[in-house]
């Protein structure tokens, strides 16, 4: 392959990762798979990875080529939100959250509604604003934080407990709930304890069955390669397609208090206090 091929293989693209792939073997098959198409002249590219997914979850997984490596730190420095949806089953716990745990206790749940569903998750989402307001190092009293408050846009400036900009149900049908949470700064473990600490507040247990990423900052599900896909054509095609919205989002994002996938947040409050928990509720909150 010539360097005008290899050109446009620097950049960054997305994969849909199944659920029991690990990332490293994921990128290990994308960087081999490039290798025996181009040959030696790849050998000096590498590939690389940007917010990871554990084995057992699925969805998008941004990946960088070549230069797309240092976009891939640009997106970490930009705090952007991503998105989840994470399934719930009620009646169990297990030792570490997940529904193929060892089985810890089982309980009722004939008297959890999507009401008190609703109740505790519309607090999870005000805790957690709180807490952004508290990492984003504003100074709550200029027109500019108010402002930015109110559409939404505050992001933390450094390194921060997961935080949950939105979080709402999709589907409930007891046992079985779907969450849509779109957060930062979070691991999948998080969003499954996230579900167990629901259970307790519901007076109850709960599993997670599914941690699904939908959205990662502008990557999002439409645009990932299926396994089926990771082909230099495919993925030089995705490069080139990402190419003007990496450069532009990035360079919004990176401007102060401008990452605008965060979610409205209505009925702000402007009391600083950080989550007590993962959840961010006082137990009890739910009652």
């Amino acid at each position: 392959m010539g360097s005008a091929g290899l050109s446009r293989l620097h950049g960054l693209f997305a994969v849909y990762k199944p659920p029991g792939l690990k990332w490293k073997h994921l990128r290990d098959t994308v960087e081999l798979q490039l290798l025996k198409v181009c040959g030696p002249a790849f050998a000096h590219l590498k590939v690389g990875v940007g917010h990871r997914l554990d084995a057992q979850a699925s969805g998008v997984l941004v990946l960088g080529v070549g230069h797309g490596c240092r976009l891939l730190t640009d997106m970490y420095n930009a705090h952007l939100t991503k998105d989840y949806t994470v399934r719930g089953l009620l009646g169990k716990a297990t030792d570490d959250f997940r529904e193929d745990g060892r089985l810890v206790e089982k309980t009722t749940y004939d008297h959890v509604t999507r009401e008190k569903l609703d109740r505790i998750l519309a607090v999870i989402q005000g805790s957690h604003q709180k807490a952004l307001v508290m990492y984003s190092n504003l100074d709550l009293k200029t027109q500019e934080a108010y402002e930015m408050a109110v559409r939404g846009l505050i992001r933390p400036m450094n390194k921060s407990p997961m935080l949950i900009t939105g979080i709402r149900c999709l589907y409930f049908a007891p046992p079985e709930f779907l969450l849509e949470v779109q957060c930062m700064h979070e691991t999948q473990k998080e969003l499954r304890k996230l579900v167990h600490e629901i259970g307790l507040e519901l007076k109850t247990t709960a599993v997670c069955t599914q941690v699904r990423r939908t959205r990662d900052g502008f990557f999002t599900l439409d645009s990932a390669l299926l396994r089926t896909q990771w082909d230099l054509t495919n993925i030089q095609d995705a490069i080139r397609a990402a190419t003007p919205q990496v450069a532009a989002e990035l360079e919004k994002s990176l401007s102060p208090g401008l990452d605008t996938k965060q979610l409205p947040s209505p009925g702000w409050s402007w009391d600083s206090q950080g989550p007590s928990s993962t959840l961010g509720l006082e137990r009890g909150a739910g009652q």
